[in-house]
């Protein structure tokens, strides 16, 4: 997509790379560009099943470059540019380099090593599933810089950590371990080479309807935010409309005939 992000797509699953690695994936504006351009291109693509998120290099990602915004901007106020909101949309430029990947409707899967400090791990907590590294570092570090999480962070942390825990993480910058990260909630499991796994998981999940996959990811996010009633009446509209379509009658035809599915790509 551009030299800041690159994208393979093979086999329904977009390979997508953090790729400024001599700044540690440090986040610049054209970072944040590429970032928010990559997901709302993946969104449109019905080819793609399912995406990994990982960084080049050393790391996933070390956080805002602030010296790339001070050079753009007055020293008092470096990242006023990230601020600003389209119309139209719920996240300004800066939450929306993370929250977009809580929006695409396809399922994605972060893939972390090194580490992930400040709007790297906002960036990540935007994704479905977290694969890290044992020895992976993760921190909300935006307290070090006198200031709170404002990428989308408090909106996907409080969905995966106890609000003690997300307190402590957020009053401190304490950095956890990839496998203090699985233990808190913070990352879904530990991998010795988390992108292979991410790539695999995401092979995975490319063989199922595609339909299916995408209810289940928009069913999933709203019902933990909605009412009981507003989750039963989801799940019965989005049950309804797969039922008896071509891929879900080829999921069944597949398993009755014991091969693998050929699903089309959704509409």
């Amino acid at each position: 997509m551009s030299e800041r992000v690159t994208v393979k797509v093979e086999g329904g699953v977009a390979d997508v790379r953090l790729s400024r690695a001599e700044k540690m994936n440090a986040l610049d504006q054209p970072m944040f560009e590429a970032l928010i351009a990559t997901g709302r291109a993946l969104a449109r693509e019905s080819s793609v099943r399912a995406v990994v998120l990982s960084g080049e290099g050393r790391c996933f990602s070390a956080g805002l470059d602030f010296m790339s915004f001070l050079a753009m901007g007055s020293a008092e106020r470096p990242t006023g540019s990230l601020l600003q909101r389209e119309e139209g949309r719920i996240a300004n430029f800066a939450q929306s380099a993370a929250w977009v990947w809580n929006e695409i409707p396809q399922p994605v899967i972060a893939a972390v090593h090194g580490v992930a400090y400040g709007g790297g791990l906002q960036i990540i907590l935007g994704a479905d599933i977290r694969i890290v590294a044992p020895d992976a570092k993760m921190s909300v570090m935006e307290i070090k810089w006198g200031l709170v999480p404002d990428m989308s962070g408090t909106q996907t942390l409080r969905h995966l950590v106890r609000l003690d825990v997300a307190k402590e993480l957020t009053f401190t910058g304490r950095v956890v371990s990839g496998e203090e990260a699985v233990s808190i909630g913070l990352a879904t499991r530990t991998a010795a080479d988390p992108h292979a796994a991410a790539m695999e998981m995401a092979r995975e999940i490319a063989g199922k309807s595609p339909e299916a996959i995408r209810s289940g990811k928009r069913l999933l996010n709203q019902a933990w935010v909605g009412s009981p009633a507003e989750g039963l009446a989801l799940e019965a509209e989005l049950q309804t409309a797969i039922l008896g379509r071509p891929n879900q009658l080829e999921a069944v035809a597949a398993n009755m005939e014991n091969r693998p599915p050929r699903f089309r790509d959704p509409a």
